[in-house]
């Protein structure tokens, strides 16, 4: 099932069910009225929701379509939950940390192997995949983060990884922005990010694991993650491989102190392989490769203008949660 959000006149959007191509949407007002609601009450709703997707794909095969259903146009789209309650972002691609960290000649600490990394970002306001980005200026060092995300519904204290992958019910992409000439300062207060993370874009659609298939296992997807800017490829890395922790570690971790409440969106930080002939998925770590080679790093971060986007193709060479393609531009 593919789920997705078009912006309406509330904050958090009309909750539409999508094709499995992405072609067309049906709107679901008498089963929830926002993907948080249905959240809010999944074990009643997911059900009902399948129902309405089985017959909006027999309508792309011929049949019938549901009552209000029209063409599915991403650009209509906000992110799936507009604003969430919780937005936790990992750091699960350690290969990334190590590299990032080796190039100011930082030795990585051996627990970084076993103890996720993860900060909580803003969730009150998550940007839709066809918007114009703001930022206030250049120089802070605009780059984009191509990830995975996954929505998770009710998740208890104290959740252990062999129980948690029941508790992911959506999956998404998503382009976790940084400032990057803001972070080593604000690291450097020993207190966490904050100004360096401005407002995240996702993807059109979210879907439930089993649209994936065979490759969604080990709480991973098995396939690669794309990234361009303003047309050309920056990197295709794969996101089930050198994934060190997997979802249901993230949630293991997550939940260790607290529970988490239904629409929880759990990041798994900058896709990144080993493999660097796949490219990257963010500019930083462009720069650090360059740094080790030539002694400096010679790719600019993001300017006023540049599009970035992100999309993940299934073996077939289709999207499936439909790209994210957005413009950066001066906030005003």
């Amino acid at each position: 099932m593919k789920l997705a959000t078009l912006r309406g006149s509330g904050r958090d959007g009309i909750l539409v069910v999508v094709s499995h191509d992405l072609s067309l949407c049906c709107p679901v007002p008498g089963i929830a009225a926002s993907l948080q609601a249905a959240l809010d009450d999944w074990h009643e709703t997911e059900e009902r929701l399948q129902d309405v997707s089985h017959q909006l794909n027999a309508a792309t095969g011929g049949r019938a379509q549901p009552s209000g259903t029209v063409r599915f146009d991403p650009v209509n789209c906000a992110a799936p939950l507009p604003r969430a309650y919780q937005w936790v972002d990992g750091s699960a691609y350690v290969n990334h940390v190590e590299l990032v960290r080796k190039a100011r000649g930082a030795e990585m600490p051996q627990s970084f192997w076993t103890d996720p990394l993860v900060y909580q970002g803003g969730s009150d306001d998550l940007l839709g995949p066809r918007v114009d980005v703001p930022f206030v200026c250049e120089e802070f060092g605009i780059d984009l983060e191509a990830e995975v995300a996954v929505i998770t519904d009710d998740v208890p204290m104290g959740t252990t990884a062999a129980s948690a992958a029941a508790h992911i019910q959506l999956i998404t992409i998503v382009n976790d922005w940084s400032l990057r000439n803001l972070i080593p300062g604000e690291l450097a207060k020993g207190f966490g990010f904050y100004q360096s993370k401005p407002a995240t874009a996702f993807a059109p659609v979210t879907v439930t694991p089993d649209e994936l298939g065979d490759e969604w296992r080990e709480c991973r997807i098995h396939l690669p993650l794309v990234s361009h800017i303003n047309g050309q490829l920056l990197g295709r890395p794969n996101a089930g491989v050198d994934m060190t922790f997997g979802f249901d570690q993230l949630i293991e971790h997550v939940t260790k102190t607290r529970k988490l409440g239904g629409g929880t969106i759990i990041g798994s930080g900058t896709v990144s392989n080993y493999d660097r002939s796949r490219g990257s998925s963010c500019l930083a770590e462009v720069r650090t490769l360059e740094q080790l080679e030539h002694g400096a790093p010679r790719t600019p971060f993001l300017k006023f203008g540049d599009r970035v986007r992100v999309d993940m193709l299934d073996a077939n060479d289709k999207s499936i949660f439909g790209a994210l393609d957005n413009r950066v531009v001066r906030y005003s």
